[in-house]
């Protein structure tokens, strides 16, 4: 046995505590402690350990048979599974370098406890040291040693694990399988997982909710929803996990009518009571532009809690009505209902995208003084964004300075953002530098510091960053904006001509240029990061994806109908300009929502009040 140091004299103290069981008299009638013990005392002694209910008991039973001196491997394996039951997994590991030789069923039982109380590196060391060992895994160690994976969103270790269960002859089993699939969706290997769920042979709810949620977490908007009506084809019944994550592909998409389709189907399946997917439904009506309608399902829902206040606050956030999301926030603290750091994200960014710099500030100051909670970095992020767009640049780079926390790139990235805005270049150049030390190969900042050059025709600067991007091997972000008609997602990229009906995209929006210049539109062409002639700068800023999207909008909608656009990156200038005099000449409400907020616009005039 392996030698045990400070741990005894704890052990032997509870012997006192412990009386009146079969095992004590047994042990009583024994000369001594270290006198060899029968079957009849083995016997009885996993009995005790099998009718224990309790840690303090098991606690008890672990000193008095640690001190009697029973070191058989069976009670050690039963001692250390229950430790395991009553999630004191560094006792159970206590037992388990007890013994010299622990067998796999208590390997497997350490490898579970540690994965399932999120310990995911320590389940893998002892994975590794298992393999060490020579002890070959089964069915049972690799969901585990999977989940881990999972958990740490470690693919390259998972591909190792995909080995040894392939080589173990696990390959088949459903629970592997099952695992093997949730761990390449959780790293983002939505192609390797689709693989294995195409190769397996039995799929239950969990296979295809796993299938499900990775492609939503992962971006995959689209064949979410197609899983999903899979899924139901197939006559497997939804569970929570995979109605959230449809819900939230629905809302990234802004699909609407199928949106309204989704909320009727949580309605039938019973889910509507449940406050994680009414909270989900009212997220997915506030994306697909649909405030009203949130709002309605918002009241009607019972029980609300923090999550559901603060989703109902960053609501009326990224719609541009910072007003109404600090009176949500007044009526959750009238309704007793405590707040926490989300819950403040939420209304600073509310503040910031209305321009409530007062407003911002207090509630900024009154998370530690009357909540006392100690802000965080997302609180921080919002309150720099703030300040930057309310024009107070040097303010925002001081409250970067004096932060306690480390500063990252998403923050310098606001005050970047608001350089382009307020053309403050000097200021631009010096924070590019910290932001490209922070994050260097996000294409977006360099996008950002392209845009700042361009706005001050400096195109050798322009193209110095074009071939820093090259060098560095990132990749700008396609432009895409999505429209939904018939139940059907149309997308469209900047300049595009792939979809069906292009030429009459294209000659309408020839046709709104003359009556757009006579009431007023002027191209902002700084928004054209080449250096070309004005005539070709005009052109490319006509046939941006959103306009495209809403010409055909225009073409395939009754007059009067309202137009819904979902664009993946941040409304150009010019295009908002434009948008507001097309919604004055058709007559139309069009909704825009970018990758930071709302735009309603409506007879020539814009939600936002141009404060973007």
């Amino acid at each position: 046995m392996r030698p045990i140091f400070g741990l005894r004299t704890n052990l032997v103290l509870n012997i006192h505590c412990f009386s009146n069981s079969k095992l004590q008299r047994i042990f009583i009638t024994s000369s001594s402690p270290k006198q060899p013990i029968n079957d009849v005392t083995l016997l009885i002694a996993s009995d005790e350990l099998q009718r224990c209910t309790s840690l303090t008991t098991l606690r008890k039973l672990h000193a008095k048979i640690f001190s009697y001196g029973l070191y058989h491997t069976s009670l050690w394996t039963k001692i250390a599974a229950l430790y395991v039951s009553f999630e004191r997994v560094d006792a159970a590991k206590f037992a388990f370098e007890f013994l010299s030789n622990p067998s796999s069923y208590l390997w497997n039982i350490l490898i579970r406890g540690y994965a399932t109380h999120g310990f995911f590196g320590q389940s893998l060391g002892l994975y590794r040291e298992m393999m060490q060992k020579g002890l070959k895994p089964d069915k049972f160690t690799f969901p585990f040693a999977l989940k881990c994976c999972a958990g740490l969103s470690d693919l390259n270790v998972g591909r190792l694990v995909h080995q040894h269960l392939v080589c173990c002859g696990c390959s088949h089993d459903v629970f592997v399988t099952a695992a093997l699939l949730d761990m390449y969706a959780k790293c983002s290997h939505t192609e390797a997982a689709r693989l294995v769920f195409d190769k397996m042979s039995v799929r239950d709810v969990v296979c295809w909710t796993s299938m499900i949620s990775g492609y939503a977490h992962n971006g995959c908007n689209s064949e979410t929803m197609v899983f999903f009506d899979l899924m139901r084809a197939s006559g497997v019944q939804s569970n929570r996990v995979s109605i959230l994550s449809v819900l939230l592909a629905c809302g990234n998409l802004g699909a609407l009518r199928k949106g309204e389709w989704l909320h009727s189907y949580v309605i039938q399946t019973g889910f509507e009571h449940d406050i994680l997917v009414a909270t989900a439904v009212m997220d997915m009506y506030t994306k697909c532009g649909s405030l009203e309608l949130a709002r309605r399902l918002f009241d009607d829902t019972p029980g609300k809690d923090v999550v559901c206040w603060s989703a109902m606050i960053a609501s009326y956030g990224i719609h541009g009505q910072g007003r109404k999301s600090l009176d949500v926030f007044n009526d959750m603290l009238r309704a007793k209902v405590k707040p926490n750091h989300v819950t403040f994200t939420c209304i600073l960014s509310s503040c910031s995208h209305s321009g409530l710099l007062e407003q911002g500030k207090k509630c900024f100051e009154s998370m530690a003084k009357d909540f006392g909670i100690s802000p965080q970095l997302n609180n921080y992020a919002c309150m720099v964004d703030l300040l930057s767009r309310s024009g107070q640049l040097s303010e925002a780079e001081e409250l970067i300075q004096n932060m306690p926390v480390e500063a990252d790139a998403s923050i310098w990235g606001s005050l970047l953002g608001a350089c382009r805005i307020y053309g403050n270049l000097d200021l631009a150049e010096r924070i590019a530098d910290r932001i490209f030390e922070l994050d260097p190969f996000h294409a977006g900042y360099h996008v950002l510091l392209s845009n700042i050059y361009a706005a001050k025709s400096r195109w050798k600067e322009v193209e110095r960053v074009r071939r820093m991007m090259v060098r560095r091997g990132t990749n700008k972000v396609q432009g895409l904006s999505l429209i939904e008609f018939n139940n059907v997602v149309h997308k469209f990229g900047v300049r595009d001509r792939s979809h069906p009906q292009s030429n009459k995209i294209y000659d309408l929006l020839d046709e709104l240029v003359g009556p757009m210049k006579r009431l007023g539109y002027v191209p902002l062409i700084d928004f054209v990061l080449h250096d070309i002639e004005e005539e070709a700068k005009e052109e490319a800023l006509l046939y941006h994806s959103e306009k495209l999207a809403i010409a055909f909008g225009l073409i395939n909608t009754p007059p009067g109908t309202p137009i819904r656009v979902t664009k993946n990156l941040r409304i150009c200038g010019d295009c908002h300009n434009a948008i507001k005099i097309i919604s004055r000449i058709v007559n139309r409400i069009i909704i825009v929502r970018d990758m930071y907020r709302f735009h309603h616009f409506e007879d020539g005039h814009c939600s936002c009040g141009d404060y973007w």
